[in-house]
């Protein structure tokens, strides 16, 4: 007959051993695992594979572990929380480590103190964006065109975003703030309605990911007024950057690898060179390009100073939109 401390002991390792079945596959094989906290299938989950893949040669078995929820903080506070010896890392991204700390009202992990960067992945453009039909019609071909009709006609545009707090939400906002136009935000439940509202005419702009808006771009079913990057993008070349028309404008989608707080210097520096490697490699290059994402390898010093400065910058248009999440 087991007592109560026995008992609760047994049932903690048993909840353990369910919650965490990759982290324990990856002790027992010497396995590294790269957990994405997002669903398998989208942009951040097939570029971790693609990474997987092109460093096996190096880091012998790689495998990518999905654990979606919460905008990223689940699967980030389980690589928070696993051991660092080097076999568990994760994909921090835009949401998880810049903009989740001061939408949601506690998190379960400190993204400051919580990890080691280990180099940034990628950068992907965001774009702003009208339908065709309503640019046409409103006669707006460019960020100051769309401006000037913002002064001239207050109250009268809108836009849309994946929902409040989303990167779309917060791009918008900046854009409002430094443009000093006021546009009224549609939130949507995620980025596919919000693109389908602005392919209907139900809003004015979005701004969105280029790789999710370059099929109607390309089309002609949507105008593209400018990227959101501080330098215009090798997909559309012929795309102006927003930061033309107002300087200093910057905003995009980026992701990159982290491991926990307390991995050894020496064990960083290889995965570091490992990835960094495989991320400057022509194939994985030409992987990526067909997502309109764009390689950014760094050091593992240059990444956290990113994350840093990328937390600073979320701080003020978090509190600028007012979104926030209980």
């Amino acid at each position: 007959m087991l007592n109560r401390r026995q008992l609760i002991t047994r049932t903690a390792l048993a909840s353990a051993s369910v919650a965490l079945p990759g982290l324990a596959l990856a002790q027992a094989n010497n396995t590294t695992r790269i957990v994405v906290p997002f669903a398998a299938g989208g942009p951040i989950d097939v570029t971790a594979r693609i990474l997987a893949d092109a460093v096996k040669g190096s880091l012998g078995t790689v495998i990518v572990e999905n654990r979606p929820g919460a905008g990223g903080n689940i699967g980030m506070s389980a690589v928070a929380k696993a051991p660092a010896d080097g076999l568990t890392l994760g994909v921090a991204t835009t949401a998880s480590h810049g903009i989740n700390p001061w939408l949601f009202k506690q998190l379960p992990y400190d993204p400051a103190k919580d990890f080691a960067g280990i180099t940034q992945m990628l950068s992907v453009p965001n774009v702003l964006v009208m339908n065709a039909e309503t640019a046409a019609r409103l006669k707006i071909q460019s960020v100051a065109d769309l401006i000037a009709y913002g002064k001239a006609n207050p109250g009268k545009l809108n836009y849309g975003s994946g929902g409040n707090g989303s990167a779309g939400h917060l791009a918008g906002e900046l854009l409002k703030n430094q443009a000093g136009i006021f546009a009224v935000h549609i939130p949507y439940n995620g980025g596919n309605p919000a693109q389908l509202g602005l392919l209907s005419g139900q809003v004015d702009f979005n701004i969105d990911n280029l790789a999710t808006a370059a099929t109607n771009i390309r089309s002609g079913k949507l105008k593209a007024l400018a990227v959101t990057t501080a330098q215009r993008s090798s997909a559309m070349p012929d795309v102006p950057t927003v930061a033309a028309t107002l300087p200093g404008f910057e905003i995009d989608t980026w992701w990159g690898l982290v491991a926990p707080a307390g991995t050894p210097a020496d064990v960083v520096r290889k995965l570091n060179t490992a990835f960094a490697d495989a991320l400057k490699s022509a194939e994985v290059k030409t992987r990526f390009a067909a997502l309109f994402a764009e390689p950014a390898p760094n050091t593992p010093e240059q990444f956290d100073a990113f994350m840093k400065r990328e937390r600073a910058k979320y701080e003020r248009l978090v509190k600028l939109s007012g979104a926030k999440v209980d």
